[in-house]
């Protein structure tokens, strides 16, 4: 389960994202439809040159793995000016 805590001076709330919704969202990314609308958004605005490739879902698999394997890696954490702090944990 990977788990976002994030820190404020009022508030502190913990999202826990089960790797189920992690692999449900990756086929959903990794969808040639999800490709295209991407591709044609970027084309409207016309200012950048760049291309989502399409990325198979055989080859996210090895990775979404490894994400299960390593529980308790720390992925991400900062902490801003105004004291906010964001921790992304597996």
């Amino acid at each position: 389960m990977i788990k976002v805590k994030i820190k404020t001076k009022n508030k502190r709330i913990t999202i826990p994202v089960p790797y189920v919704f992690v692999n449900i969202f990756s086929a959903v990314l990794s969808s040639k439809r999800m490709v295209r609308f991407a591709n044609r958004a970027i084309e409207k605005e016309g200012k950048v040159s760049f291309r989502v490739p399409q990325i198979e879902r055989k080859d996210l698999k090895p990775l979404l793995r490894a994400l299960s394997k390593n529980k308790g890696l720390l992925l991400v954490e900062t902490k801003l000016k105004d004291g906010t702090e964001l921790i992304v944990k597996l």
